[in-house]
């Protein structure tokens, strides 16, 4: 038994309220090294009454380690705790201090959860885990008022650059919700839409106004309850790291440097406000003198920011915010925004853009999830550019789930590509094939998938800028052969919940392999989904205890035989199961 590897702490991922009444409780052993782990557990004022051993199961693994996991639903809302290992006839007791060979007899030395309290429960609201998302870059989805259009704005379908305009605006979204009704989307992130100077909004000039390009806040307001009548929520891009250059208290600062009021509203390392050798003399988001980087720690800031995020749950209702940048602002002001937008509207999503590993921003007190862009680079260095095999996909996603507390995973935002990178179709060489294997991926797994407009009808494009393509709305242009697979791929999650909610257990991921099988389960109830990215035609065998399958997909009808269910999958092939008789 390597204890060396065995790892519990005592909160976050590792011991956490799920709900009002029940604790997960977590541990890191060694991949292959344990044959059978307990928490022992027991309320800490009554634990000769309480006391029992709790078997816990591997919930996921990754390269070198399996994760244990069990949950307690303590009578008193408290639990003290321990572990026992076994790894055949090796017994060993884990408490706080230490490991040890003897059942622990001082109690005061194990592990506490002390109190379930209700308000330090991390709650994200339930309605994102049925969601599917569907991301808008509102210059490009649709010209709905030309009489909003900007100076020199270019056909619509030309090709996009760095300072170029189409004339996208809020209402070509109003006119065009029907497509994004027949497709099944259920929730829709816009880029900003506040007034700015540039096409992409990222530089903010007036948090309190709708850029005129795209229309005003009673064109917001009819487009948010146009979406809210179609059962579709909307979140709204908060570019607070950063404004724009043309900002007002920016502009005043440019203007009266030193004397300005509002000089401590920025991170200004000296006087004159200007660039030296491409680099300005105040922070900024990476060193674009177009947009420099707010004191959110300043009151004033703080104050204004917080009345934005406020305003617009209240003034025109909107589900959510995205968060730009969001790991470059402090975590006094994410803890204070969430008490302003929840109490606003206590089901809002609070969503922040961060690449990397989050836990500290999901401790249930700053954001509901993050851009879960760690899937995205697994799903595509799997399925697109081939440097992972089958078992370093289940290990990386394995990895990232052991993370984050469970209710994290269960919305974490699922994406393919976004404006910042190039899409889908583009990555995967044109290969359609490619592409749905990427999707059918996300759509089967645990957390909310997001569309990039487009990618549903064909769009492609390569980076920035050539990702912000105008949406194509010519039917005869359109591949309608995709859009019905990006369709029914929705209907199939949204009609059952275990896809939406259940565990992820990986049935085959072998090393150097390139098929993947792995169920979906949420009580009795199951899906298997089975995927060969070769491109040759490849057979499953997989012990499953129901006689009959029905693919989700197809509606073909198998059978297993002696409990072995055999399944031939055409190159790049797939397979949504669910048992016949249930």
């Amino acid at each position: 038994m390597l204890l060396e590897a065995v790892y519990h702490r005592p909160r976050v991922n590792w011991s956490y309220a799920y709900d009002e009444n029940t604790i997960h409780l977590r541990l890191r052993a060694k991949k292959g090294d344990l044959t059978e782990v307990y928490a022992w557990v027991g309320d800490k004022y009554a634990w000769d009454q309480t006391k029992e051993l709790i078997p816990m199961t591997i919930f996921t693994s990754d390269s070198m380690f399996d994760y244990w996991e069990c949950e307690s639903v303590p009578p008193f809302r408290r639990l003290k705790y321990g572990f026992l290992l076994q790894k055949e006839e090796e017994r060993i007791w884990i408490t706080e201090r230490e490991f040890q060979a003897e059942l622990p007899s001082n109690l005061n030395r194990l592990f506490e959860f002390p109190y379930i309290n209700r308000g330090d429960v991390f709650a994200p609201p339930a309605w994102v885990k049925d969601t599917v998302f569907y991301q808008i870059f509102p210059e490009r989805f649709a010209n709905g008022d030309r009489s909003l259009d900007p100076e020199n704005v270019q056909p619509w379908g030309g090709v996009p650059k760095q300072d170029n305009f189409f004339g996208g605006d809020l209402q070509g979204v109003i006119d065009h919700l029907g497509h994004l009704t027949e497709l099944g989307i259920t929730g829709i992130y816009f880029t900003p839409v506040f007034a700015a100077s540039s096409n992409h909004k990222y530089d903010t000039e007036d948090y309190m106004k709708i850029d005129p390009q795209f229309g005003d806040t009673k064109t917001l307001k009819r487009l948010v309850d146009a979406c809210h009548e179609r059962g579709i929520r909307v979140l709204l891009d908060a570019v607070f790291n950063h404004s724009g250059s043309g900002f007002a208290p920016f502009v005043d600062v440019l203007e009266n440097g030193e004397n300005s009021v509002y000089k401590d509203w920025f991170h200004i390392r000296k006087f004159p406000v200007q660039s030296e050798n491409g680099i300005p003399t105040y922070d900024a988001f990476g060193f674009v003198e177009e947009m420099p980087k707010l004191n959110t720690e300043h009151p004033d800031v703080k104050r204004y920011l917080l009345g934005v995020a406020e305003y617009w749950i209240k003034e025109v209702g909107i589900d959510g915010w995205r968060l730009d940048v969001a790991n470059e602002v402090d975590h006094g002001f994410w803890r204070e925004f969430r008490k302003v937008v929840k109490e606003a509207n206590p089901e809002a999503y609070i969503l922040g853009e961060i690449w990397h590993e989050s836990s500290p921003w999901l401790e249930g007190d700053q954001f509901d999830a993050v851009m879960n862009y760690p899937f995205t680079d697994a799903v595509l260095d799997f399925f697109i550019h081939g440097s992972l095999d089958a078992e370093g996909f289940a290990n990386a996603v394995g990895k990232q789930l052991s993370l984050y507390p469970l209710q994290a995973s269960e919305v974490a935002f699922n994406l393919l590509g976004s404006h910042d990178t190039a899409r889908l179709l583009t990555l995967a060489g044109g290969d359609k094939k490619k592409m749905k294997l990427a999707a059918l991926l996300q759509f089967t797994f645990m957390g909310a998938p997001c569309i990039y407009y487009g990618d549903e009808i064909g769009l492609d494009g390569g980076e920035d800028p050539d990702c912000r393509k105008c949406m194509e709305w010519d039917p005869a242009k359109q591949d309608r052969e995709l859009f019905a697979f990006y369709r029914k791929l929705i209907a199939i999650r949204k009609n059952h919940p275990e896809l939406r909610t259940g565990t992820l257990t990986f049935l085959e991921a072998k090393s150097h392999g390139s098929k993947l099988a792995y169920e979906r389960r949420l009580g009795d109830e199951s899906v298997v989904v089975l995927l060969n990215k070769e491109d040759t035609g490849q057979t499953f065998r997989l012990p499953l205890s129901d006689a009959c399958w029905k693919d989700l997909f197809t509606g073909q009808t198998l059978h297993t035989d002696r409990g072995i269910l055999s399944v031939k999958l055409p190159a790049h092939g797939f397979s949504i199961l669910k048992a016949a008789d249930r």
